[in-house]
């Protein structure tokens, strides 16, 4: 492991500058080769399902007007106290005051637990990872200066922890904060992400129902319904998840709180195969919070199930233009692939390349999504080797389901179809309803042969979202196809 040593900073430099004392894996640079050859699915379209839930109105943006910058600071200051989403503009302002008042007051614990978290907000809003070595300099230093009974700090290094996915450290960093303040309910957000990532459901609905019987006060609300409804839509309660978050939106304070808030309605939508209803809330949020740069990845993701490939496109590239995403550059690549378009395909598999290889400089664990990458788009050995690992070190239902495909692509379907189980069952905390899982289970039980339940998620996986993957959905009805129609077998007991 590389450790690089950093001294003070010179004179005109974020005081928190410097590189992270933790890196990931590294990327071999010839695992990325991309292999394009043969033709693949055009871009599909999405249907809306019978169940979907009841239909709310998108509710009007909060007012806004050109703020001060006494306003901007204060409404970032509230923001991260608060644990609400934040304007970037503004995120970026305090980030200058905090700076300026380190400098002058350099044994202001605070200070430096402030920056250290507004410097955590700002690399997760702008996917810009940089940040978090400035994040942990800073916050590291608060604990310096104030050992004991620093909530504020550690509950920092917690979310730090969560954006870096080193989910084992954002529990203990949060449990200590939890100890120090248990009757603030920002103690508990950062538990529930990190027990949600070490596959420990039951600590995250527990930490729910802790945070739930605080009864924060008004001003809190939409931040903890947005809270319990991520929690329900992993436990598979959609129509609960949808109208917390519906709600959620409806009394938010702020255009960034509610444009976040309509970005996860519309999110929602999608998983159920809503297109027009994912595109409706994706455009809200966007109207309410023109830098809300999720909802622009979504509208893309949207107006491609809609079969409107070209706005498609726009959206996605305006989406990477603000805040440059691995994850949904992996997404315009495969749309690109699915349109027959491999050179700008391979473009963007390039680009996420570079854009992780970023990600682990800045000391996020990616193993999960280079994992993802390799078991469609390059050695699924080496995804195998990858997802392993971090399983081991954290058994999360998306790492049991991108390992049990990961080991169906490198030709091991009985160990595959183990881990693949494990993402789709609800005893486990597989409740979460995904197309992608059951797609993933179904073609590993077609190959062991499993006809009957192969048939049956399948179908499933088209019955929660039609058109859930550009590439995966057509390989979906493709295998249905070859598996024919439900053969006419006797009943159980018939032959008695």
């Amino acid at each position: 492991m590389e450790i690089r040593q950093y001294g003070p900073s010179a004179p005109g430099t974020s005081p928190a500058a410097g590189p992270p004392p933790r890196r990931g894996r590294r990327w071999p640079l010839g695992v990325l080769a991309v292999a394009l050859a043969g033709g693949a699915a055009a871009g599909a379209v999405l249907a809306t399902v019978p169940d979907e839930p009841e239909r709310r109105a998108v509710p009007p943006p909060p007012a806004a007007g050109p703020r001060t910058q006494p306003q901007a600071l204060a409404l970032a200051l509230a923001a991260l106290t608060s644990g609400v989403p934040a304007a970037l503009p503004d995120l970026t302002a305090l980030i200058g005051q905090q700076e300026g008042r380190v400098r002058a007051r350099p044994q202001d614990a605070r200070a430096w637990a402030v920056l250290g978290t507004a410097y955590v907000e700002r690399g997760r809003v702008s996917a810009d990872p940089a940040n978090y070595p400035k994040a942990e300099r800073a916050l590291t230093t608060s604990i310096q200066v104030r050992a004991g009974g620093n909530a504020e700090a550690l509950g920092g290094l917690a979310a730090l922890a969560n954006a870096r996915r080193d989910f084992a450290a954002a529990k203990r960093y949060g449990e200590q904060a939890l100890k120090l303040t248990p009757k603030r309910w920002t103690a508990y957000p950062p538990l529930i992400d990190a027990y949600t990532g070490l596959g420990d459901y039951k600590a995250a609905r527990g930490a729910l129902d802790k945070l739930l019987a605080l009864r924060p006060g008004v001003a809190a609300r939409p931040a903890v319904m947005a809270r319990a409804s991520a929690v329900y839509r992993d436990r598979g309660w959609r129509e609960d998840a949808v109208a917390q978050l519906t709600d959620a939106a409806s009394t938010a304070r702020t255009p960034p709180e509610q444009g976040a808030y309509l970005t996860g309605v519309g999110q929602l939508a999608w998983e159920r195969g809503d297109r027009e209803d994912a595109l409706r809330h994706f455009e809200a949020a966007v109207r309410v919070d023109p830098g809300r740069w999720a909802a622009l990845a979504g509208k893309g993701r949207a107006l491609a199930a809609l079969g409107r490939a070209d706005e498609a496109l726009t959206a996605y590239r305006a989406a990477l233009a603000g805040q440059p995403d691995p994850r949904v550059t992996l997404e315009l690549g495969e749309l690109y692939e699915s349109l027959g378009r491999f050179s700008s395909a391979r473009e963007q598999y390039e680009l996420m390349r570079e854009r992780v290889e970023r990600s682990v400089d800045g000391g996020v664990d990616e193993e999960l999504l280079i994992g993802q990458y390799e078991a469609d788009h390059g050695d699924a050995q080496d995804a195998v080797v990858r997802l392993e690992e971090e399983w081991r070190r954290q058994p999360g239902i998306e790492v049991a389901d991108a390992l049990g495909w990961a080991l169906h692509r490198a030709g091991d379907d009985q160990e595959a179809l183990k881990y693949a189980s494990i993402a789709t069952d609800k005893a486990k905390g597989g409740g979460v309803r995904s197309a992608l899982y059951a797609f993933h289970l179904g073609m590993i039980e077609r190959e062991t042969d499993r006809p009957g339940p192969a048939r049956r998620h399948l179908q499933e996986a088209l019955r929660i979202n039609p058109y859930f993957s550009p590439l995966r959905a057509p390989e979906a009805r493709a295998a249905l196809r070859e598996l024919g129609d439900v053969p006419d077998e006797p009943l159980p007991g018939a032959d008695d």
